[in-house]
């Protein structure tokens, strides 16, 4: 027949090459539908062979090859070929099928483990025996009675993606008679293990042989050395040759390489041992120990047929081996039958035996580490060895294989989990140690660890005639492990931890001989390290060691361009299994870079970079790299990860905010320090103690979608630990150089903020990114200033985006010790800084209104600064001298010149004008633009009144108050009333730690005046005791008035404070206390506090001094780039003014909002930063306004465009700080610092939710519904849908607070509709509330889709009066509380204000396949309990929902069932209500008139139906008359069943009852009634009651 393939095959099937060549297409995306037939049917004896050409790495499993009696004309062909049904034999793996049955568990050579190149071959025999072929060998029969007329069968099933036909006709004679010439010289072969050891005599004999025959055969016999026996270590050996003669470990490796080739090639050509007569010696003086069936004689080429006469002495084990007839090994009498050594059939749980018992695999091994234990089918004989080798290792567990001997039969064992726990009759080899009967007796047995062993290194052992236990690693004896041991012992190994795969090694056998010392040769290679490179003979020095991605990858990826580009092909389609790793370990100091080649804008989050310990070729690699759990350093977004654990928050650039173009890189140092490069910009150390040996891992998630290894040429320069070169610095340099005469030298540090950019020789500066990046940007000098040397810089680039720019400074922190912060007005020590027109010393504001404003220059401005000699500090703008800034600045000490690449300040450089100046300048008198530093602010201060406790002490005309003796008494109040919202603060200047307990801080209404001259007779010790007026003040983190609690846990508690914090009090015009803590509103402490009312301090245990900040002019506590607000606040006393007779009534004026410039980065403004759209992605949308929102003003915006692709949708709240620099997360919910955000149907404050089921739906609202917040003037928040008050969400807002909005999910773009909108909260402009709607104004809101909240006075929380109402009539059932779910929460309402509260859709799909169902509006559904049987999770995601009605009569006997009852128990009709029982329902009478037909009732079948506008009605669910115990009302109930039901267990029909309009507008009255005969198709799920 012809050797082709018929052209109809799977759907992913592309044939080629004549129909000779067949590729399953998208083999990365799919693993199946590759199946292919031969295009005629075989013939007997005809051998249908094809080739696999290429294979990936991303699936598992491999080709399958069969036949089957299936014409492949008529075909409909299965996904794979283990679907074949009808007469189809398939070999899968090492399993054979039929007809998708299996029938023979271990058969033939493993298809799996076939690799490119490899040929496959189907046979039918003569006799109807199935056969397989593998490279030419014949695997035996598979199976037996196979009819004529089959059609073979290829699947490209996983990993095998392309194969080739090569052939279809009868094996050849030649070969079968090779075949059986070999299978019978292999079944007489005889020969004993290698051992090379060095401490068993006449055992090393073979080996000189074969190092003198190598060397014989080059002509240098006398030069060869000969080997000591006498080491045991396989990376010492041998190191000490013959003095005379001197190898390298190189020339050494050589030598035995080819001695060992040399034997195997004299064995191939026909010299089973060797002989000497290639050497000129007879062989017919053999060795003893040989056996008279050896060949010898025979020239080391082989050429000579001549037979060696040597019979030999068998019995002789220790002979020495001599003569030409020197053999590799020793003869042991352990090897005189064919009886090999196999595993035994009974073993370990998790064990699978395969290759005729002589490998054994533990299964599961990402998910179970023991249960591996495997032993041998016969005990060991004296100095027999047995030796495996290791084929598979996993990196996920700690410890590995273990090995030894034991007594115990296995026949009777009962198998441990681990040998180690077994306690008699066991000694075994654990890492380096030897354990019996699972206790330690020897710790340090060998220095060669088994946990350390990689694959395919071997370990035996031998159980000597002596007794003695000897372990063997890759053929070297580690020598006496126990000196005794039992006479009868079996050997024994743990597959355990990484250890996965082992196979006994037979040394008769040439292909394990030549494994085995290939594991012997890289063990005495030089190169003895791991991981170990593979030896080449013949290694060209010209190939590079280049770094490519390896070819296993993830699920979603695939590798191209020769290994240099990795992508996700379908990337709109996925977001993960995207991971790729390096194809080798990375070196030391090597860096590997990547360049993103194409980003998608559908996902969030982006590239993640990193490396890991596990090898590709063994990694069942994760979805993303930070699920792996060991061995993994990733670097995502801004963060880095370790083993999936966050160990670094902001550590560099963050990674989502690339672009195509970018590039990301990473590096292990010799240190073991690990550091990332962003567009070739170091980010610093990552993480410390790498190990040696990772491999590089990039993972192409979210929107990254390809990238490119970047060559060594493209490499950026790896950072070296200090300074180097003639243009930077050492950090180490002296301050001041004597006799220096020029500023070249100042420059910009190596070390920088996260985001800024050192360029031009250190003379330039920029922040990267600078559109989507306002901060992280700080930039310090080389070296620190000396006095009256000034350094200038000049603003080169700025954009619009953002507010505030550039600040400037100087710190006394050398830059090896800095910390960057975001920006440098954190830093809470030894700095000074210019923000806007305010002076800070260490994060505190000190003055306003210096000389100049640096938020109002431009690019050209030049910044300059210079501490003078006397300790202050200038500010030049332009080359003008702004006057002092600052005074008291440490003479001597040294300080460094700060600059803050801000906001619109995107890139500076420093000027030629830096340098020494005229040092007149530093003393010049102070100007009018000037302010001493020991004022408190600008304007009118503070003071305190003159009345206070007796150990306190008043300085600096009442603005600074010292306690002077003992821990208590210090009580001082404010010399004035406060007025509303006036700030009094006060700043910590000095503390005493040998007291507890700190300041206390409040209002009072006591009044100063008012108290004695003696301020004995007045003052408590304390104000925590103060009685005599009502006091409201916070001590700790708790809130007292006259000293007794109201609050626990109000904010950050006092005694924490230490010098340099503020502490300010105030008063609101909702009479509510508020307290700062360095400049941040803690919210509302008290309310209802007094209007005449004094700020009360009391200087208190540590707190011994404090200075007053504040002054009586009204102005913004942050006092740093905060908008003004002196459009927004009230005026003094606001609250306080009457309408006067006549006058029109006072309203609030409008504020015009609009949106932020700082926003979220997939946001784009219009129409006068009115509008904002979401343009990217489904997140990324967070948005606020400008304005603060003031009270009483209602904020609103219309939804305009929604996206039905995405899922959720906007969220919306007020946000309680300024949100100029606030560094917007990728979603709301991240932020955690005074918000309150309104997300569907809840209400959350700083991310915890605190109010449920408030208002409607967000995530339903459609395109044209407004939204609406509002804060009234008792700091309640309030939601607007479409003008409607939803109540009030939450309470206590501060002010200021700024509207947010994030247009998240389907919401895409939003305009603020505020500005036409009256105010809300003057004269005769009322909220409405559920007292003034009228029912037109329910009907309009329900059109709109958009469900009205109840006044807020009705607590949403509470239980619905509909659903208290169906509950009595359930305990009026009197059914056991057993049948219901204990857990309330499932028992849900849906009458009209509960699922309209939660925002319920009418309709949803269900199961497999999925199908609609309708919600049951209009009853309350009581959760019944799942019996433990029932697989509830299956049942529930793939079976259907449906509905039932039954009868209260019925109740009892389908809830006693568990199952839905047949007949007229479910299904009936009753008559009018008669009686009346005696629980207070009457039951209906069966009318048999109006039942079912008798047909009906003959065939037991239940009735049910998706909707309850069906199963609900009358006849199906007959209503009963009960009166409610608590009303006495008299009221109509129905009762059902919501079921869950078992896809195909029912059939779908018309309904029954003749009617003829729609009784759903989803479901056809054709489709509408389901009939089921399937007793245990259906679950009960919840009692439906509806009561009337």
């Amino acid at each position: 027949m012809a050797a082709e393939l018929h052209p109809c095959s799977g759907k992913l099937i592309g044939l080629s090459n004549s129909n000779r060549t067949a590729q399953r297409n998208q083999p990365v995306q799919e693993f199946n539908h590759g199946l292919v037939l031969s295009r005629e049917p075989l013939k007997d004896r005809d051998v249908f062979t094809v080739r696999i050409d290429k294979k990936v790495n991303s699936w598992s499993g491999s080709i399958e090859i069969g036949v089957t009696s299936l014409d492949p004309a008529g075909l409909d062909f299965p996904s794979s070929a283990t679907g074949l049904k009808g007469g189809s034999w398939i070999v899968s793996g090492c399993s054979v099928l039929r007809d998708g049955r299996s029938v023979l568990e271990e058969y033939g050579r493993d298809l799996d483990q076939l690799s490119e190149g490899d040929h496959v071959g189907i046979q039918r025999s003569t006799h109807g025996e199935l056969h397989l072929w593998v490279n030419g060998q014949d695997c035996g029969a598979a199976a037996s009675g196979l009819p004529t007329g089959l059609w073979a069968v290829v699947d490209l099933y996983g990993k095998c993606t392309q194969v080739t036909v090569v052939s279809c006709e009868p094996p050849s004679l030649a070969e079968r008679d090779t075949e059986r010439e070999t299978v019978e010289e292999r079944e007489q072969e005889d020969e004993e293990e290698v051992v090379v050891c060095g401490v068993r005599e006449g055992e090393f004999g073979g080996l000189t042989s074969a190092v003198n025959l190598a060397a014989a055969t080059n002509g240098t016999l006398e030069e060869v050395p000969v080997l000591p026996p006498t080491h045991n270590r396989p990376d010492k050996f041998p190191n000490n040759l013959e003095p005379e003669t001197v190898l390298t470990e190189h020339q050494l490796f050589d030598v035995l390489n080819n001695a060992i080739v040399s034997l195997y090639r004299s064995e191939d050509n026909g010299g089973g041992d060797l002989g000497g007569g290639g050497i000129g010696r007879d062989s017919g003086t053999g060795s003893r120990g040989d056996r008279g069936s050896s060949s010898g004689g025979g020239s080391v080429n082989g050429n000579s047929s001549d037979s060696g006469g040597g019979t030999g002495n068998t019995g002789s084990v220790n002979s020495p081996a001599g003569g030409g007839g020197a053999r590799l090994g020793a003869v042991t009498g352990g090897m005189l039958t064919n009886d090999a050594l196999l595993f035994h059939e009974k073993c370990g749980t998790l064990i699978k035996l395969s290759n005729n018992n002589k490998t054994a695999e533990r299964r599961r091994p990402l998910d179970e580490f023991n249960n591996g234990v495997v032993m041998t089918n016969r005990p060991l004989r004296h100095n027999e060895m047995f030796e495996i080798r290791i084929d598979k290792l996993v990196d996920k567990w700690s410890g590995s294989i273990e090995i030894g001997v034991t007594t115990h039969n296995p026949n009777n064992l009962d198998y441990p989990a681990t040998m180690t726990n077994l306690r008699s009759g066991t000694i075994m080899m654990s890492g380096c140690g030897i354990l019996t009967n699972g206790k330690g007796t020897r710790r340090e047995y060998c220095e060669f660890s088994l946990d350390e062993l990689q694959e395919g290194d071997h370990i035996g052992l031998m159980h000597k005639a002596s007794g003695a236990l000897h372990f063997y690693i890759n053929g070297i004896d580690q020598g006496v492990a126990a000196a005794q041991t039992p006479a009868v012992v079996y050997a024994v190994v743990d597959l355990y931890g990484m250890a996965v795969k082992v196979t006994i090694v037979h040394n008769h056998n040439h292909s394990d001989r030549l494994r085995r010392n290939n594991a012997i040769m890289r063990a005495l290679s030089p190169d003895v390290g791991r991981p170990r490179p593979a030896h080449s003979l013949t290694p060209d020095p010209d190939t590079p060691d280049r770094l490519l991605f390896h070819s296993n990858c993830g699920q979603k990826a695939a590798i191209i361009s020769e290994g240099r580009t990795a992508l996700r092909p379908h990337a709109t389609d996925d977001f993960n299994h995207g991971v790729v790793l390096s194809g080798r370990p990375l070196h030391s100091n090597e860096v590997f870079q990547v360049r993103i080649d194409k980003m998608v804008d559908k996902w969030a989050g982006s590239i993640e970079i990193g490396v890991t310990t596990h090898n590709p070729a063994y990694l069942q690699l994760p979805s993303t790299m930070t699920n792996l759990r060991s061995g993994t350093w990733m670097m995502t977004g801004n963060g880095v990860m370790h083993n999936g654990t966050t160990i670094l928050d902001e550590y560099g650039h963050n990674l989502d905010r690339l672009k195509a173009g970018d590039t990301v890189g990473v590096v292990r140092k010799e240190d073991g320090s690990l550091h990332f490069f962003v567009n070739g910009v170091a980010q610093g150390p990552a993480a410390w103690n790498v190990p040696p040996s990772v491999y590089a891992v990039v993972d192409l998630y979210g929107q990254a979608a390809q990238a490119t290894i970047m060559d060594d040429v493209d490499l950026p320069p790896l950072p070296e630990d200090s300074s180097e070169g003639p243009t930077v610095m050492s950090p180490s340099s002296p301050c001041s150089v004597a006799g220096g005469n020029s500023a070249n030298d100042l420059r910009f540090h190596q070390l920088h903020g996260t985001n800024a950019v050192i360029t031009n020789g250190g003379r330039t500066a920029l922040r990267q990114n600078c559109r989507s990046e306002f901060n992280d940007a700080i930039v310090i000098s080389n070296r620190c200033l000396r006095d009256g040397e000034l350094f200038e810089i000049v603003i080169q680039k700025m954009v619009d985006r953002w507010s505030g720019s550039i600040e400037a400074g100087v710190t006394a922190i050398r830059p090896e010790e800095l910390e960057f912060p975001n920006t440098m007005t954190d830093i809470d020590y030894d700095t000074w800084m210019l923000s806007g027109t305010a002076i800070m010393q260490d994060g505190n504001t000190m003055r306003n209104n210096y000389g100049c404003d640096l938020d109002t220059l431009t690019t050209g401005s030049r910044i300059g600064m210079m501490r003078s000699a006397t300790g202050d500090l200038h500010y030049y703008i332009n080359g003008v001298d702004q006057g002092v800034a600052c005074t008291g600045l440490p003479p001597g000490k040294e300080v460094y010149a700060v600059i803050d690449l801000y906001g619109q300040c995107v890139q500076v450089s420093i000027t030629s004008s830096s340098g020494p100046q005229d040092n007149s300048l530093c003393t010049s008198n102070i100007t009018e633009r000037s302010f001493p530093i020991h004022s408190p602010v600008a304007g009118v201060a503070h003071r305190l009144h003159s009345k206070h406790g007796k150990n306190v002490v008043l300085l600096g005309e009442g603005c600074q108050a010292v306690r002077v003796g003992g821990y208590a008494h210090g009580i001082v109040f404010s010399a004035k009333e406060l007025k509303t919202d006036e700030l009094f603060e006060v700043k910590i200047d000095e503390v005493d730690d040998q007291w507890s307990g700190s300041l206390h801080m409040g209002l009072t209404t006591l009044a100063p005046p008012e108290l004695p001259s003696c301020p004995m007779s007045g003052l408590s010790p304390s104000l925590t005791q103060f009685r005599s007026k009502v006091t409201w003040l916070l001590a700790g983190s708790e809130v007292r008035r006259n000293g007794l609690l109201q609050r626990q846990n109000y904010g950050a508690s006092l005694d924490r404070l230490t010098v340099g914090n503020r502490v300010g009090v105030k008063r609101c015009s909702d009479d509510t206390m508020h307290v700062l803590i360095d400049g941040e509103d803690m919210g509302p402490a008290a309310t209802a506090v007094a209007k005449n009312v004094y700020a009360v301090l009391d200087l208190y245990g540590r707190v011994t001094a404090v200075s007053i900040v504040s002054s009586s002019v009204l102005e913004d506590a942050g006092s740093v780039k905060a908008p003004s607000l002196s459009s927004d606040s009230c005026s003094e006393g606001e609250e306080d003014r009457t309408p006067v007779e006549g006058d029109e009534p006072a309203l609030v004026p409008n504020t015009v909002m609009a949106f932020l410039e700082n926003h979220g980065k997939n946001i784009q403004l219009s129409h006068e930063n009115l509008t904002a759209a979401r343009v990217s992605s489904y997140n990324q949308g967070l948005l606020v306004t400008a304005q603060p929102l003031p009270r009483q003003q209602l904020f609103q915006f219309q939804i305009d465009r929604l996206n039905a692709s995405w899922t959720s949708s906007l969220s919306l709240g007020v946000i309680g700080h300024s949100p100029d620099r606030l560094n917007f997360p990728s979603t709301a919910c991240c932020l955690k610092r005074s918000v309150w955000l309104l997300q569907r149907d809840s209400v959350f404050h700083n991310s915890l939710k605190i109010c449920e089921n408030y208002g409607p739906n967000l995530d339903t609202c459609p395109e044209g519904t407004v939204l609406g917040l509002l804060v009234d003037g008792n700091s309640c928040l309030h939601l607007y849908v479409n003008g409607m008050d939803q109540g009030v969400a939450a309470q206590d807002i501060p002010t200021p607070c700024y509207p947010l909005i994030d247009l998240y999910g389907q919401c895409e773009q939003v305009t603020i509709v505020t500005n036409n909108v009256a105010t809300v909260g003057g004269e005769g402009i009322k909220a409405r509330c559920q007292g003034d709607m009228e029912k037109a104004d329910m009907v309009d809101g329900i059109k709109e889709s958009v469900c009205w909240m109840p006044h807020p006075e009705v607590n949403p929380n509470k239980t619905c009066e509909y659903q208290a109402l169906c509950s009595r009539f359930k305990d009026l059932l009197t059914l056991p509380d057993g049948y219901f779910n204990e857990d309330a929460k499932y028992n849900l309402c849906y009458c009209e204000s509960c699922h309209k509260l939660r925002g319920d859709e009418s309709y949803y799909k269900r199961g497999e396949p999925p199908r609609d169902y309708a919600l049951p509006f209009g009853w309350c559904r009581f959760a019944l309990r799942i019996k433990p049987h029932c697989d509830m999770s299956n049942s529930f995601k793939q079976w259907h929902i449906a509905y039932h009605g039954t009868s209260v009569g019925a109740l009892r006997r389908t809830l006693d069932h568990a199952q839905l009852l047949s007949g007229t128990s479910s299904i009936f009709s009753v008559s009018p209500v008669k009686t009346e029982g005696p629980n207070g329902y009457s039951e209906p009478e069966v009318n048999s008139s109006n039942s079912l037909p008798d047909r009906d009732r003959e065939v037991p079948r239940v009735q049910l139906s998706p909707t309850m506008r069906y199963s609900g009605l009358e006849m199906f669910a007959p209503k009963v008359q009960f009166r409610d115990p608590r009303s006495h009302c008299c009221h109509q109930a129905q009762v059902g069943f919501q079921v869950c039901v078992r896809p195909g267990s029912y059939k779908v029909g018309p309904q029954t009852l003749g009617a003829i309009e729609p009784l759903d507008p989803r479901f056809s009255n054709t489709e509408i009634e389901w009939i089921t005969k399937d007793q245990g198709g259906t679950l009960l799920y919840g009692l439906l009651i509806r009561v009337e």
